[in-house]
């Protein structure tokens, strides 16, 4: 791992206060407390790699944890790299609704915003 690796894995993963507030929302709709936003990057679509949000409740070794006002936030060591810095908004307006991605490492994506690469 290089150096500006070692640092974008430290920055970690930003989540909006939006975001933030829609997550504890969905998470007292589940009716459970031990679950963490889970951001994952997985082989897949048209640019190579898609990401992946979803709840859960486990730990993971080498597992990269961020609380954001009680919302933990993990990430596993190996999408760590390619999420350094990004930004995880909410957003919910009559054209869309629902998580973004806003990531400084994506050199390109896809028409349809589903891949990165």
């Amino acid at each position: 791992m290089s150096v500006s690796d070692e640092t974008a894995v430290s920055e970690g993963i930003i989540l909006s206060d939006a975001a933030a507030e829609k997550v504890k929302s969905l998470l007292e709709q589940e009716g459970r407390d031990d679950l963490a936003l889970r951001v994952a990057v997985q082989p897949g679509g048209c640019s190579g790699l898609r990401y992946q949000l979803f709840f859960d409740e486990r730990s993971l070794d080498g597992d990269v944890v961020k609380d954001f006002d009680g919302v933990k936030v993990v990430t596993d060591r190996m999408s760590a790299p390619y999420l350094g810095g990004a930004s995880i908004d909410f957003v919910d307006t009559i054209e869309k609704q629902g998580f973004t991605i806003d990531n400084p490492n994506a050199t390109g994506s896809c028409a349809c915003g589903d891949s990165f690469n």
